[in-house]
C-alpha cells in the first residue's frame, strides 16, 4: 500500500471509529516536553500527584517508555456539551460536575475505539505498537499538539479550531514510520479568558498550570482536607472544573453533534441535588457512579466534596443531612461537616 494512502485511510477509519480528530507526528516531535515536565515538577506543582513524578523519566520523551517506536498516532473524540457548563454556577443547591465526567466513562469508551483503530492498522500494516488512554506515562497534549490536533493553550490543555476544548485524547504507539502532520499553531493570541476565569488563580503565568490551586486537582486528586482557603472559591463544584475551558472564544465552533454520544450527560449527573448526594453511603455510591469516571475517587472524598459546596450555599434547609455527617467515620468528611454547619449558621 502507497504511505500516503495508509495514512489517509488512517484518518478515516478513525473517523468512522468516533473520534473527530486524528494526527500522526514523529516519536521525537516534542522534544521539550520533558524540560518543561522536569521544571513543573521542580516546582512541585504536581501536589500530591506522586505518580506523576514515580515515572517522569518515561513521561519525557514517547522512546523512553518504548524505545521501539518511531510514530505516533494521536485521536481527539469530542465530547463537546449541549448546554453551557458554567449555568449552574449561581444554584447553590446544586453540585456542578465537570462536562466530561457527566456521561461515561471516557477510559472506557475511547480505548475501546483506540483497540479497535489498533487491529484495523495491524491487518493493513503488520507492525508493532501500544494504545493509551491517560492512564500511562504518556504526554498527550504536547504530541497532540506536534500531531496537529491543536495546541496547548493558555490553560494547558488542548485547544482545536474545530472542536475548541472538549477533546478526550488517545495515542497509539506504532513501530510504523508514517508521514507525520504539521504541527499545531498557538492560536491563543493577546486572549487570557481562561487565566482571568480560574476562581482559584491555578494560573501563575500563561501556560503554567499550579495543580495545587486547581479546582479539579482539590476536587479530584487530592485526598486530605480541602485547604481553608480555597474552600469559598469552590462554590458548588463538587467534581472538577470546567471555567477555564468553558470561557475558551474556540469553543463556538465546537459542534455538538461531533460529540460522541456516549459522553451525553446522564440525567442523574447533569444536575445532582446536594442533599442526595450527602445522604450517600458507600454502597449507593457505587451504584449512582457505575459506569462513571467519578467512581474512583470514593465516596468519602464525593461527600467532603458536597460538604464544601453546601458551606457555599447559603441553603440551611442542608443542616438537617451535614449534621449527620458530623461524626462521620472518616476524619475528613467530618471535618468539611463540622465547616459547613458554621457556615450556614452564620459563623
Amino acid at each position: 500500500m502507497a504511505q500516503d494512502n495508509l495514512e489517509a485511510k488512517l484518518k478515516a477509519q478513525a473517523t468512522a471509529l468516533g473520534f473527530a480528530a486524528c494526527g500522526v507526528a514523529r516519536a521525537d516531535a516534542a522534544p521539550r516536553a520533558g524540560e518543561r515536565l522536569r521544571k513543573w515538577l521542580a516546582e512541585g506543582c504536581h501536589g500530591d500527584m506522586i505518580w506523576m513524578e514515580a515515572r517522569a523519566h518515561h513521561r519525557e520523551a514517547p522512546a523512553a517508555l518504548w524505545p521501539e517506536v518511531r510514530s505516533v498516532i494521536s485521536l481527539g473524540m469530542s465530547y463537546a456539551p449541549a448546554e453551557d457548563p458554567l449555568r449552574l454556577a449561581g444554584e447553590g443547591a446544586i453540585g456542578r460536575i465537570s462536562t466530561y465526567a457527566q456521561g461515561a466513562d471516557y477510559h472506557d469508551v475511547v480505548k475501546k475505539a483506540l483497540k479497535a483503530l489498533a487491529r484495523w492498522l495491524v491487518s493493513e500494516a503488520p507492525c508493532d505498537l501500544k494504545v493509551f488512554v491517560d492512564t500511562a506515562p504518556v504526554m498527550e497534549k504536547p504530541l497532540a499538539e506536534a500531531a496537529g490536533l491543536g495546541w496547548q493553550g493558555k490553560h494547558t490543555n488542548l485547544v482545536s479550531r474545530i472542536d475548541g476544548s472538549w477533546l478526550f485524547l488517545g495515542a497509539i504507539y506504532t513501530t510504523l514510520d508514517l508521514i507525520p502532520d504539521a504541527s499545531g499553531r498557538d492560536s491563543c493570541g493577546s486572549c487570557d479568558a481562561c487565566q482571568r476565569a480560574c476562581p482559584t488563580d491555578a494560573f501563575p503565568a500563561p501556560y503554567r498550570l499550579d495543580a495545587r490551586r486547581c479546582i479539579s486537582y482539590l476536587t479530584i486528586e487530592h485526598a486530605g482536607p480541602i485547604p481553608q482557603e480555597f474552600r469559598a472559591a469552590i462554590g458548588n463544584r463538587i467534581y472538577g472544573c470546567d471555567d477555564c475551558l468553558a470561557v475558551c472564544p474556540w469553543n463556538k465552533f465546537a459542534a455538538t453533534a461531533r460529540a460522541n454520544q456516549a459522553f451525553a450527560a446522564r440525567a442523574e449527573l447533569a444536575a445532582p441535588r446536594l442533599a442526595d448526594l450527602l445522604a450517600l453511603d458507600d454502597a449507593d455510591f457505587r451504584q449512582v457512579f457505575a459506569g462513571s469516571p467519578i467512581k474512583r475517587i470514593g465516596r468519602d472524598r464525593m461527600v467532603r466534596n458536597c460538604l464544601i459546596a453546601a458551606g457555599n450555599s447559603d441553603d440551611v434547609a442542608l443542616l438537617p443531612v451535614v449534621e449527620r455527617l458530623a461524626n462521620d467515620p472518616d476524619p475528613v468528611v467530618a471535618e468539611a461537616a463540622s465547616w459547613a454547619i458554621s457556615r450556614l449558621r452564620g459563623g
